[in-house]
């Protein structure tokens, strides 16, 4: 850390910035104010800062294009974002946009000094005492058990970090497998309820008739079965957190009664009339977009906006490609000693096969693969043998865009060639016609696309379930005559549903046989999936 530091205070209140100021120069810092935007980025411009503490509501424009401007024009300079409690999700973006930390108001003035030290000295967050914490459980691979060292997931941190001395709610989104429940478990170690109950509670499996008696208890005579008096785990989390998984599977009369609880922090045991207060912090999880589920009517909008206070999204693991090799080798190690194996590493082929492959059941997926080497398997390194499929898969497209474990087929699905279209279709005259067709219009359409001066010729079935493509004159407008000519899309939408089907669902070998990726595939049906939902 420089002896005395550069620092840029971006503020309008004049007596916060002398407060920020006071703060600052305490510790040695040569700290200067200016009042807009636009000021800091000409500062930026011709005398960059070593840090800038910047506040995101500015009356000339929006700060992060001033954090834009500092990443183009002074990429070495630490931006630090401050933020109103009601706004933080627009921190949380910012950091995604660069910045280096973010602080939320009001915050003392240790906070702000340690903040501003760990940017000059460019490490991961601390503490508000200014000492790293447990090196047990936070290292630069490591925050407590969620494993990865890669830019994305010390963003991860830093927000963790910031978040858990709050009482806020904090909303964690991601795919499944990415680790939401340990997030939730870092948020709850690290704040001041550490000593108290995390209770989690997944909300998709438990039944509809029993998630009331699950979150608040019941008496005795509640319901049939009900025989003694039962604490639910609003109670048992008393004091401490309460994590609500897959929060977006409730029903929506329980998100009623949840929605209260939230608001007053009281609540009724099923049956019960008296009233039990608690003191709970709360976190929530959900695979799906919770807007979506709102637009859709599954969910209840006031509850979105009481929960969604500081969002934190947990990345898929294809996205942290740093991060893949580490979390692998971190369970070869567990599960090695579990097993009683030899395993000490993964050989070249196999950690760059693992570091390119897409992993659609991200983290969970990566731990059922590697414990089905070390269980399957035994030897010092291993190699590409025992990887099982989809990830050892016999081509390029189920390597990088399947989605679900299977048991390797007996013999070739398909052939690359007409002539002998494979054992899987033989003696199905039908299969084998649906087969040619899909392929003449996979080469028709690509035909198409190479023409863009003609206009495009619908594609149609025919009697014996085939693909043809109906001539149409160029240049002639839609109307009464070509109603019964089916969209291009649609056609294609059909075949491939009917691909998946005479596949026994196999994605993979539907892919191969209409002669694209699986990724292609997955790509469509979302797609298809968004739009009816709309």
């Amino acid at each position: 850390m420089p002896d005395q530091a550069r620092i840029v205070v971006v503020e309008d209140t004049l007596s916060l910035a002398r407060v920020y100021q006071d703060y600052l120069r305490a510790d040695g810092h040569k700290v200067e104010h200016v009042v807009n935007g636009r000021d800091a980025i000409k500062r930026l411009r011709s005398d960059p800062p070593d840090v800038l503490v910047l506040d995101l509501i500015l009356p000339d424009m929006d700060g992060r294009e001033v954090l834009r401007a500092a990443h183009q024009a002074a990429p070495e300079c630490k931006v630090v974002v401050i933020t109103a409690h009601g706004s933080v999700n627009i921190a949380v973006e910012a950091m995604r946009d660069g910045a280096w930390d973010f602080l939320l108001k009001p915050f003392t003035a240790d906070k702000l000094r340690v903040t501003v030290s760990d940017a000059l000295e460019g490490r991961a967050a601390v503490n508000d005492t200014g000492k790293k914490t447990d090196s047990e459980n936070i290292t630069d691979e490591m925050y407590f058990d969620i494993i990865g060292g890669s830019d994305t997931m010390h963003d991860i941190y830093r927000i963790i970090e910031n978040a858990a001395p709050s009482r806020a709610t904090v909303f964690i989104t991601g795919e499944s497998g990415t680790g939401k429940e340990l997030a939730a478990e870092a948020i709850h170690r690290r704040s001041e309820r550490v000593n108290e109950p995390f209770i989690p509670l997944n909300c998709g499996a438990i039944p509809k008739d029993l998630m009331e008696s699950e979150i608040f208890g019941h008496v005795k005579g509640a319901f049939t079965g009900a025989v003694i008096d039962r604490e639910g785990a609003a109670h048992r989390a008393a004091g401490g957190t309460l994590f609500l998984d897959e929060i977006c599977e409730m029903d929506l009369d329980l998100q009623t009664k949840l929605l209260r609880f939230i608001q007053t922090g009281t609540f009724q045991k099923v049956g019960g009339s008296s009233i039990e207060s608690v003191d709970v912090r709360f976190v929530c999880a959900t695979n799906r977009d919770p807007l979506e589920e709102v637009r859709a009517g599954r969910f209840r909008e006031d509850l979105y906006y009481r929960l969604h206070v500081i969002p934190l999204h947990m990345p898929p693991l294809r996205d942290r490609d740093d991060d893949i090799l580490q979390i692998a080798n971190f369970y070869l190690q567990r599960f090695t000693r579990e097993e009683g194996r030899d395993f000490q590493r993964f050989s070249p082929d196999v950690a760059a096969l693992f570091a390119r492959y897409a992993w659609p059941g991200n983290i969970r997926q990566l731990q059922n693969i590697i414990r089905n080497i070390v269980v399957l398997n035994n030897g010092t390194e291993v190699t590409m043998s025992m990887v099982p499929r989809p990830v050892n898969s016999g081509t390029d497209e189920e390597r990088f865009g399947s989605g679900s474990i299977e048991a390797p087929p007996p013999h070739p699905v398909v052939s690359n060639g007409l002539e002998d279209a494979g054992r899987f279709w033989e003696g199905d005259p039908d299969a084998l016609a649906f087969l040619a067709g899909a392929r003449n219009l996979r080469n028709d359409t690509e035909a198409h696309h190479m023409d863009t001066t003609s206009a495009p010729a619908p594609a149609m079935i025919g009697a014996d379930g085939r693909f043809a493509m109906a001539s149409m004159p160029a240049g002639l407008p839609m109307d009464s005559r070509y109603a019964g000519i089916k969209p291009l899309w649609l056609v294609e939408k059909q075949a491939i549903e009917e691909a998946i089907a005479r596949c026994g669902g196999s994605i993979p070998r539907a892919a191969d046989a209409l002669g694209v990726s699986p990724s292609t595939i997955y790509r469509k049906k979302q797609a298809w999936e968004e739009n009816e939902a709309k």
